[in-house]
């Protein structure tokens, strides 16, 4: 597939912030990438160019592509890697390299008649079979860097499964999301309710335990809890401060957050699932964890930052048996192939999500569908994800 032409466009993500759009342009005709931000992120991701900066370097480097042959996604990602040379893609940016690696997938799908997620199974995931419909891991009510109240956790999850479908998983998600949001303006007597980054509730709880609280009843008084449960993304290195978790306004040690874990495990039974409990340094804390509650799914993200040797190296280390896969965090299709590739070979859960600055591009559902992904990390069923939730019920339907 020959490369004819490579441009970028300022567009704005669910925060209303600058990212990129990338199209390439072959005899097939146009194909674009939208790329989303994260507000929380790990230090070992990707570095991030401004729209401005990305422009600049796709300038320089266009020559370089223009005209150039290549025969598969991974002699692209290739070429792109070596144009770089970095660890941290500090050369070209992560962002703008995912983007040129999503739009010529998009183009090779296309010279093939295929779908971007068939296109990814034949090259990367020819062995692992029928795709079978993953769990949602949907963003309810937000706290953390992702909005402003007084909630240290930064996501409160409910994990949709639903045996009848896509479509009433998805259905009975977005009608349990109004039912929770007239429940919240019930209790606390509000006429309307401010949402976060991702479009989960945002409001001021008693204390972090209140909103898990509050999501079983509901699952209980909806009678979904065969299909429904809960999971945490504490985003820990947001409150990791000076060789402490500043945690309810506590200096807590790490044995000490753990403690906190386990209470709202114990008395939580809809509890089962939490992503980054610790800081990405904390090894002991995850491993703390793992070992004490073996049967929840303790997951990595900050962690592993889609990286296949930090999967290996963690799932080896015994610290989580799930993990976090999101493109951008590493900066190329094949990389991130790659690590759901090592995640799979690790025994561990894949759950490909989605950022926080969110773009309307549904790359991430064909990510899962290509790999037949344990769980699907959108958001809240609201906004921009609803674009997300459309091509989930396309897809597994």
């Amino acid at each position: 597939m020959k490369i004819n032409e490579a441009s970028l466009r300022e567009i704005k993500d669910s925060r209303g912030e600058l990212t990129i759009e990338i199209g390439i342009k072959t005899k097939d005709g146009e194909f674009f990438a939208q790329i989303p931000s994260g507000k929380s992120r790990g230090s070992r991701e990707a570095t991030v160019f401004l729209p401005g900066k990305a422009r600049e370097v796709l300038g320089s480097i266009g020559k370089e592509l223009i005209g150039r042959d290549f025969e598969s996604i991974e002699d692209f990602d290739f070429f792109l890697l070596g144009l770089d040379g970095t660890p941290n893609k500090s050369k070209l940016g992560g962002n703008l390299m995912l983007g040129l690696s999503l739009s010529f997938a998009r183009s090779l799908a296309k010279e093939n008649n295929f779908e971007l997620w068939q296109i990814l199974k034949k090259e990367f995931f020819p062995n692992n079979g029928e795709s079978k419909s993953p769990r949602i891991f949907s963003n309810f009510i937000e706290g953390g860097v992702h909005t402003d109240n007084n909630l240290d956790i930064q996501e409160f999850l409910v994990v949709a499964e639903s045996k009848e479908g896509a479509a009433m998983t998805y259905r009975k998600l977005a009608e349990f999301y109004k039912s929770v949001g007239e429940a919240l303006k019930g209790k606390y007597n509000f006429s309307s309710l401010k949402l976060g980054d991702e479009g989960g509730y945002s409001l001021y709880f008693k204390n972090n335990f209140e909103p898990i609280e509050l999501l079983g009843e509901e699952i209980k008084r909806a009678r979904l809890a065969g299909e429904f449960s809960l999971g945490l993304d504490a985003a820990a290195s947001s409150f990791y401060k000076g060789g402490h978790y500043v945690f309810e306004a506590k200096e807590l040690t790490s044995d000490g957050l753990k403690e906190v874990y386990s209470d709202y495990f114990r008395k939580a039974p809809f509890l089962n699932s939490i992503e980054d409990p610790f800081d990405e340094n904390d090894s002991e804390g995850f491993a703390g964890l793992r070992r004490d509650w073996g049967d929840k799914l303790i997951i990595g993200d900050d962690l592993t930052v889609t990286n296949a040797k930090l999967i290996r190296e963690n799932s080896q280390k015994k610290l989580i048996n799930g993990v976090i896969i999101k493109p951008n965090q590493i900066g190329t299709v094949s990389e991130t192939c790659e690590a759901i590739n090592a995640a799979y070979d690790s025994g561990l859960q894949r759950i490909i999500s989605h950022r926080s600055g969110e773009t309307p591009d549904n790359f991430l559902v064909h990510f899962a569908k290509a790999a037949g992904a344990e769980g699907l990390k959108i958001g809240a069923p609201a906004r921009e994800r609803v674009a997300k939730f459309d091509e989930f019920v396309r897809l597994y339907s």
